[in-house]
């Protein structure tokens, strides 16, 4: 018996790594039954959906997941339990899986419905684990299957009650505006600066707004996801001149981030430490650089163009703004 164990989108759909995690589960065999989360649900076509649904559950309170998953868990008495790596199931999951005496592993990247494996070590070392207790919660990251295609034909969906114990209210949301948004998981494309663009350039100067002109409208017009090498956003903390727009948060490789994005862009970019580790799960890999010898050309990316990334990234804005 497998539980799909996921929250869902307003309006009772599924993220893209949900269905990557429903995915996973639908092709390890088995009975599969899936357990659904949030201010409402919609039924998976071909598989019986159990759901916990309410105002209540549509916010990111541990308290509410808590007691929806575990209610959904023992209404299933499942042996193997999916379920997508997300905030919400990263902070709730935990804890259910000790009240029902489970084991739990997160960030795993590939599971055969016997054996998981993930990254250790700053995903410098791989690790692949077995265990015996049941029921087992794995959580996924995203890319760790094709995602799950629905049908049209949705059969009901059943209820299971939950009254809720809550001693906070979600009053609202602070973000960023869309515009200032440049970390985005989604996104088809990772394009990650390195401190090149900080330095003097040919004409002896450097070139601090011009770079981030020209990278904050790339970003606008291609939608892509904001990347930087450990150098870029170290100087910040050194006392030297940076991109405004950049922090730890964007960093890949060495202690950064190891996003997954179809395609990936680096530019003015040396070392070959962010493009190795940070850059392993990228499918197309490609860089510019003026130094046709660095870390990248040999053999770290499909395609390295040898150009002034300033020059190149100007007419490429143009191209996307026409």
């Amino acid at each position: 018996m497998i539980l799909f164990l996921s929250t869902t989108e307003p309006g009772g759909g599924l993220s893209k790594i949900a269905l990557e995690a429903l995915g996973l589960a639908k092709s390890l065999g088995g009975e599969l039954v899936a357990g659904l989360i949030g201010d409402a649900a919609i039924a998976i076509p071909g598989i019986r959906t159990l759901a916990v649904t309410g105002e209540a559950f549509g916010q990111s309170r541990y308290s509410t997941d808590a007691a929806a998953a575990e209610a959904l868990v023992k209404a299933v008495n499942p042996q193997i339990v999916i379920a997508p790596q997300t905030m919400r199931t990263a902070r709730a999951l935990p804890g259910v899986a000790q009240r029902v005496g489970a084991a739990i592993d997160t960030h795993v990247t590939t599971f055969d419905g016997q054996r998981a494996s993930r990254w250790y070590y700053k995903q410098r070392m791989e690790g692949t684990l077995t265990r015996d207790a049941r029921p087992w919660f794995v959580l996924v990251e995203s890319g760790i299957a094709p995602a799950f295609e629905p049908g049209a034909d949705a059969g009901a969906v059943e209820q299971v009650s939950v009254t809720p114990a809550t001693r906070t209210a979600v009053i609202g949301f602070q973000s960023p505006q869309s515009e200032q948004q440049t970390i985005r998981p989604d996104a088809k494309m990772l394009f990650v600066t390195g401190a090149g663009w900080t330095k003097k350039q040919k004409d002896g100067n450097t070139h601090m707004n011009d770079a981030a002109r020209l990278i904050l409208g790339f970003l606008e017009q291609s939608r892509a996801s904001l990347g930087s090498s450990k150098s870029l956003v170290d100087m910040g903390g050194e006392g030297q001149s940076v991109l405004p727009f950049l922090s730890h948060l964007n960093q890949v490789g060495q202690t950064g981030a190891t996003p997954r994005h179809p395609k990936g862009l680096a530019t003015c970019c040396h070392g070959e430490e962010p493009h190795v580790v940070g850059w392993r799960f990228i499918k197309e890999r490609r860089a510019i650089n003026l130094d046709a010898n660095c870390g990248w050309a040999r053999g770290k990316a499909d395609v390295v163009y040898v150009a002034d990334a300033f020059a190149v990234m100007e007419v490429v804005n143009k191209m996307l703004g026409g």
